[in-house]
């Protein structure tokens, strides 16, 4: 069984989003521990890129921040080998498939594997291309996990089918970012994907209140939340953790 599965055995789980180095690595490692303690069940670890195309203003501040604060690959590689001695819940990494190519597709997903990262999400990878890297995912026991977006439509049940660890329904059109209000019909969505697997599926992109995380809870198996995250790192820099450790708490009572 996937080690991501884990995440959604307790009920309804809560992915928190982190880009890693913002502001440096070391306040990662405390927002991640912070986020675990209050509750997350499972933590997505963003990997900085110079060219973000799935996400908002909010994340790509940053990436930018990270990366010039000088974070790397192998530096991030090596902070979560070390987070691992205190963290337990599972983690995967987002980020885009150059990132991944560039440093050795092999080399970058069997490091995966020795860090104890679960899972890869590559937001730019079409699922038709998936092959590129789904071969070496498998050899190395890292899930590819695959999106769903409202655009989908009659390919929901075709990515669903070959879904691994779980599905990312992305809830609205555009890029990353806090919404006011998402109007998509994701309850027809996740329909499509109960009649097709039995993977577990989480939305996100646009949730940042617990009103919105226990509406979008309700038709899935938990919420993903980034930009509402990195807003507090972005704010209080490396005083954030504290306040990631109460939000997080906040919004997985509303899970409950």
């Amino acid at each position: 069984m996937s080690n991501i599965a884990k995440a959604f055995e307790k009920g309804k789980a809560f992915i928190a989003f982190i880009t890693c180095g913002d502001p440096d690595p070391e306040t990662t490692a405390s927002a991640v521990r912070a986020a675990a303690d209050n509750g997350a069940d499972l933590i997505e670890l963003g990997i900085p890129f110079s060219d973000p195309t799935a996400e908002g203003p909010v994340i790509q501040g940053a990436n930018l921040r990270a990366l010039s604060g000088g974070v790397t690959t192998d530096k991030i590689f090596a902070f979560v080998r070390e987070l691992r001695s205190t963290v337990n819940v599972p983690m995967v990494f987002m980020t885009y498939a150059n990132v991944v190519f560039s440093y050795g597709a092999e080399r970058f997903i069997s490091a995966c594997r020795d860090i104890e990262i679960d899972g890869l999400i590559l937001p730019d990878l079409p699922f038709e291309e998936k092959d590129e890297f789904l071969p070496i995912c498998r050899r190395y026991g890292v899930d590819l996990i695959s999106l769903i977006a409202p655009t989908s439509e009659n390919r929901i049940a075709m990515i669903a089918k070959e879904a691994e660890g779980f599905l990312y329904i992305v809830s609205s059109l555009g890029v990353t970012g806090m919404r006011s209000e998402i109007k998509t019909d994701l309850a027809s969505i996740v329909k499509v994907v109960r009649q097709n697997t039995n993977i577990p599926c989480a939305i996100g992109f646009g949730i940042s209140t617990p009103e919105q995380a226990k509406k979008f809870a309700n038709v899935s198996d938990g919420v993903i939340v980034g930009s509402a995250i990195i807003k507090l790192l972005e704010k209080y820099g490396r005083q954030a953790p504290e306040y990631v450790g109460e939000y997080v708490k906040a919004m997985k009572e509303a899970l409950k």
